[in-house]
């Protein structure tokens, strides 16, 4: 008899969703959904608003990484109002990138990821988590903490506020860095640098017992897109669309984002809010892609920085072409980490910075705008068309986590079929399906998380509805 499993909520991740995994008559899995059980709707009250405004609303999306939408709606602007920004206010709205997704990458490593594979997948529930970490290694939690922190300070030196900072605007930015600002990061770099190399070797150390995990959270062909530099080189902020496939060949190159529509196609799921984008040339499921830091390390041929290129020639090796398992997410981020660690060192020594050149004035030049940039969890787009007054009559969001929808339900599916065999589920079992959504980071448009052990309620559930087990925790 065919059956259901339900893990809802699904725990360590930013927002709220729950995985549905179902099971043939034999009780092997034949499919598995992610599903985002949370409703914004941003894109539809948005229309009507002046497109200036849309930096502050949209940043409002996320407390965890307001400045992706911050910097994606300026942008969107900028194309509104036809203008080349100043380049100090285009290194400082890449400064600012830069601490996002230091901070950012350090909550996801860890708070929400290292309990699993420092504290061990059967650890207890109600320790496995970022307290069970503080207790286990103090000093680990307390620079992982201080690491993330110190990207938020990044933000702060520049807009004024750590988390929804009304710093970017279309034209430009607010403000610049004052010497002051320079001389505190300059201060915390040296200890930001020594933490992410430490969590590097904690990682690969971890990888040599993890290998199992490697082969099966979400390791399979699938596209990878990203934005690079002309040149090819890893990019953040700027740059055009790339799309490679899981051999490592570019299938496509150098896409201006405003034309992101060429290549990408929207699909929707009853039951999700999430959208779920793919590839047009090939379908669905064909045309299955993945973001964020593992697909922009895919698609990049370099970084530019020392150390992070070194860690990046590494990474590569663990590939047939592209490196195609989603538990390696984790080195990406670190790598990206050191990286993003780098550029802003080099930044911090650019007298652009003081600049007092800092925006373009004009008003409304195109009636549609799109604004794209590389969020910590991968490709953010706001797309926006507005009346000669500038008023929004349409909007159309796609975040890093829609873009990994479909395969986000191919990892689930994957650990799922290795170990979920009848209805025999223990706890750590479904920890690790949990886990294949946290390789991803998912940000699912609000910071909830809790503290100790999560509720968790699984039923299997027959063809007419009824519940045939009930598997309950906390």
């Amino acid at each position: 008899m065919a059956k259901r499993i339900v893990i809802d909520p699904v725990t360590r991740i930013e927002g709220h969703a729950k995985i549905s995994i179902f099971l043939d008559d034999a009780g092997q899995v034949s499919d598995a959904e992610f599903h985002v059980v949370e409703f914004r709707g941003f894109e539809k009250f948005c229309e009507g608003r002046p497109f200036s405004e849309m930096p502050a609303i949209t940043a409002r999306i996320c407390g965890i990484c307001p400045v992706s939408h911050l910097l994606a709606s300026a942008k969107a602007g900028d194309a509104i109002m036809a203008v080349a920004i100043p380049p100090a206010a285009d290194k400082l709205r890449r400064l600012m990138n830069l601490g996002q997704i230091v901070q950012s990458h350090a909550l996801s490593f860890f708070h929400l990821s290292a309990p699993d594979f420092i504290l061990g997948w059967d650890a207890p529930p109600a320790t496995r988590n970022v307290f069970g970490l503080i207790a286990a290694d103090p000093a680990l939690a307390r620079s992982g903490i201080r690491l993330r922190q110190f990207g938020q300070e990044i933000i702060e030196a520049l807009g004024g506020k750590k988390i929804h900072p009304a710093w970017a605007v279309p034209g430009g930015v607010r403000s610049g860095l004052d010497e002051e600002g320079r001389a505190r990061i300059r201060q915390r770099l040296p200890e930001a640098f020594a933490t992410a190399e430490a969590a590097l070797g904690i990682f690969l150390k971890a990888l040599e017992s993890h290998r199992e995990e490697a082969l099966i959270f979400g390791n399979f062909q699938s596209l990878f897109m990203g934005l690079v530099a002309p040149d090819g080189g890893w990019e953040h902020h700027g740059g055009r669309l790339r799309f490679t496939d899981s051999t490592g060949s570019v299938i496509a190159d150098q896409i201006e984002p405003a034309r992101y529509l060429e290549f990408l196609g929207e699909s929707v799921q009853e039951a999700s809010y999430l959208k779920t984008p793919y590839f047009k040339a090939l379908g669905l499921p064909g045309g299955m892609y993945r973001v964020g830091p593992l697909a922009r390390l895919n698609v990049c041929e370099h970084i530019g920085t020392p150390r992070a290129d070194a860690e990046l020639k590494a990474f590569k090796q663990m590939g047939r072409g592209a490196v195609t398992s989603s538990f390696l997410y984790h080195y990406a981020r670190l790598i990206e980490i050191i990286a993003g660690l780098e550029a802003i060192e080099r930044a911090l020594e650019d007298p652009d910075l003081g600049s007092g050149d800092l925006r373009a004035d004009a008003g409304v030049n195109s009636l549609h705008g799109v604004g794209a940039s590389e969020a910590p969890r991968g490709t953010l787009f706001h797309d926006y068309t507005v009346d000669r007054s500038g008023l929004l009559k349409s909007v159309n969001l796609i975040v890093a986590t829609g873009h990994n929808n479909l395969a986000m339900n191919r990892t689930v599916a994957q650990i799922a079929r290795h170990y979920v065999q009848g209805d025999n589920i223990p706890e750590p079992v479904l920890n690790r399906i949990e886990h294949g959504i946290r390789c991803y980071d998912p940000c699912l448009s609000c910071s909830t998380h809790a503290a100790g052990q999560m509720p968790l309620r699984i039923r299997l559930v027959g063809p007419r509805g009824n519940v045939l087990r009930e598997v309950v925790r906390g």
